[in-house]
């Protein structure tokens, strides 16, 4: 026990378990489906998990800091569609300006989140929900019903999804699955390392105390937001580049994907705990249950209620398992002190 607490915590026993039911999920879905084990499985999950990793990296930041951000598939509807129009009317744009454009509206609709929640002290599950329907309104309002379609989008947008970063074996990674985890390695080591980083489990872990200490509460919380609003708008160059065809409907849901893919990957929903590569893993594994399970054609309405159950199963954990673990260890720690104090 005592070898167990130095080396493991105990939301990485969540990540482990995670790792282990993604390993089960693919030998089951393997046995199930014809031809399973093959490279296009493998890059149609990881276009999936690619989506929902990067805008999880933001919602992990979001909920670490007690909060939640429910508008993320909007924003992403919103700048896949914005950068897709302006694409398709200037194909002269260079890549980099079209990207940056996602990413700039996107956190200009995070920020207006984040000043809402961190100074208007809304609580943010009511301002989010509600820039959630305001957001995909001016999507609408702004379309007039148009679609964005493929043939109308630059050459290099449409190949994106095929772009290859590095072969292994016979296994193509994609580009856009390799950026996805180049920004969960960036923001894990700046969460783990940085100071910067670290004030968002302060704020998450005792808000109180962390204002009392002197730590930006306000500005943590509105850089969240910000910061998860960034992320989203990427996501919706990702989701254009992936898709193609956007409509007003574009990533409609997406909210409840990577709210599941956090909290399954042990994020705590009250805040202060949980890793950015766990909220990968809640991405893999939520990515590999869509994918397989249209391939089952299981209908969608099946498909979002398993989401619903995996959310509510992994919430329970944590109120359960998770807290009577550290509260075994904290009075296993408290049993070392007074002995070791108790020694002459």
């Amino acid at each position: 026990m005592r070898w167990l607490q130095r080396n493991i915590r105990p939301e990485q026993i969540r990540e482990l378990s995670l790792l282990l039911l993604i390993v089960v999920a693919v030998l089951f879905f393997g046995s199930l489906i014809d031809g399973y084990y093959t490279s296009r499985t493998f890059n149609r999950i990881a276009a999936s998990v690619a989506i929902i990793t990067v805008v999880a990296v933001g919602q992990t930041l979001v909920v670490l800091t007690r909060s939640i951000d429910l508008s993320v598939g909007s924003i992403a509807g919103c700048t896949a569609y914005f950068a897709g129009s302006m694409a398709a009317a200037h194909h002269d744009l260079p890549p980099l300006a079209v990207v940056l454009i996602a990413v700039a509206l996107g956190a200009v609709m995070g920020a207006i989140n984040g000043v809402l929640v961190a100074w208007g002290r809304v609580p943010s599950i009511i301002v989010t929900l509600g820039s959630l329907a305001i957001y995909r309104g001016i999507l609408i309002d702004y379309s007039g019903a148009k679609t964005v379609t493929t043939d109308s989008l630059p050459a290099w947008i449409v190949d994106l999804p095929r772009l290859t970063f590095v072969t292994i074996g016979n296994l193509d990674i994609r580009a856009m699955f390799a950026l996805a985890v180049a920004i969960v390695v960036l923001f894990q080591i700046g969460t783990s390392f940085l100071n910067v980083g670290r004030q968002f489990y302060a704020m998450g872990s005792n808000p109180d105390a962390a204002h009392l200490i002197g730590l930006p509460t306000r500005r943590i919380v509105f850089s969240a937001f910000l910061l998860s609003g960034a992320l989203s708008g990427l996501a919706g160059f990702m989701f254009l580049a992936r898709f193609g065809n956007i409509t007003v409907e574009a990533a409609r849901g997406l909210e409840l994907q990577v709210v599941a893919a956090v909290v399954v990957g042990g994020v705590n929903i009250f805040g202060g705990s949980g890793t950015v590569f766990g909220a990968m893993l809640g991405a893999i594994m939520i990515g590999t249950l869509e994918q397989s399970l249209f391939r089952l054609q299981i209908s969608e309405f099946w498909r979002d209620a398993i989401l619903g159950l995996l959310i509510l199963l992994a919430v329970a954990s944590d109120a359960v398992i998770l807290d009577r673990l550290r509260a075994l260890w904290a009075r296993t720690d408290l049993k070392l002190v007074t002995r070791a104090e108790a020694e002459p």
